[in-house]
């Protein structure tokens, strides 16, 4: 198999994630990282300017693993997820989600879902 380019490994749709972030002094910016690349973050006043400046990141953490001949994670395809899966919990906690739910008055999948969601950052504006 053969190693590709940079420009190459550049070309493919990484995940970039984008958060708003505030420093000890106050001041506050746009924090961009790239989810399949440890390590790979930038910042930008912008969210626009931390995403152009996390490519740059980019071709320097890709090009370093280049030259030491590093494995470079390539982006997952997300197509292959169902988003179907099967959990098995303890049956207390199954009966306190459902009376959760019908509180809420959503489907059992529905609040879990929310729940997953909000507890994974899933909220977190995400650019591909």
């Amino acid at each position: 198999m053969t190693q590709r380019t940079l420009d190459e490994y550049l070309d493919l749709p990484y995940g970039i994630v984008v958060t708003h972030d505030r420093d000890d002094e106050g001041a506050e910016g746009y924090v961009a990282e790239v989810r399949e690349l440890p390590g790979c973050i930038s910042q930008g006043e912008t969210p626009e300017d931390a995403v152009r400046n996390v490519y740059d990141a980019m071709a320097g953490w890709i090009s370093v693993a280049l030259e030491d001949s590093k494995e470079i994670p390539v982006p997952r395809d997300d197509g292959s997820f169902s988003g179907r899966f099967l959990l098995r919990l303890p049956r207390g906690l199954h009966a306190e989600l459902a009376r959760q739910a019908d509180a809420e008055g959503v489907s059992l999948n529905q609040y879990v879902t929310t729940m997953l969601a909000g507890a994974a950052g899933w909220h977190a504006r995400e650019l591909a």
